[in-house]
């Protein structure tokens, strides 16, 4: 059986995106929100909304239970010490706290995710089944001599 460990990561978020897109809805305020303290503009993407939820979905099933900060830090970056001269080191920036929080909470009401008391958030049987059937039709859809093993 094929598992999302099977196929890579770009690719098996990108098909699971599509298929949360219906789910989702993207929040009003995201168009002006910034994707971690380390940046200075919001995202670009048209489909940013479903690509960071179908991403914390894969993140989540692969680290869970897991909760919102260490998620922040997954989704951190190094923001860069000094701006004119760059004399200092890169210091770590951490992930938007809301914007992973919004997206957890959308992907729950999907049932997707679920939340274990004191210790986060945990991928559900639904959210599993999700992850692995798209998995499979990746393997299938993909011609990647590296994936044929899996077929």
């Amino acid at each position: 059986m094929t598992t999302l460990y099977d196929v890579p990561a770009e690719d098996l978020i990108e098909a699971v995106a599509e298929k949360l897109e219906a789910d989702l809805e993207e929040p009003e305020w995201l168009t002006y929100a910034k994707t971690g303290t380390g940046r200075e503009l919001p995202p670009e993407q048209d489909d940013f909304w479903s690509h960071r939820a179908a991403s914390l979905l894969r993140k989540v099933a692969i680290d869970g239970p897991v909760g919102v900060e260490r998620l922040r830090t997954a989704y951190g970056e190094a923001k860069q010490g000094s701006t004119r001269y760059r004399v200092r080191p890169d210091r770590a920036a951490e992930g938007s706290g809301s914007i992973i929080r919004e997206a957890l909470q959308q992907l729950e009401e999907a049932g997707y995710v679920t939340t274990r008391e004191g210790h986060g958030r945990q991928v559900t049987g639904e959210g599993q089944a999700l992850l692995d059937e798209t998995a499979e039709e990746l393997i299938e859809e993909l011609d990647r001599p590296e994936l044929e093993r899996y077929a």
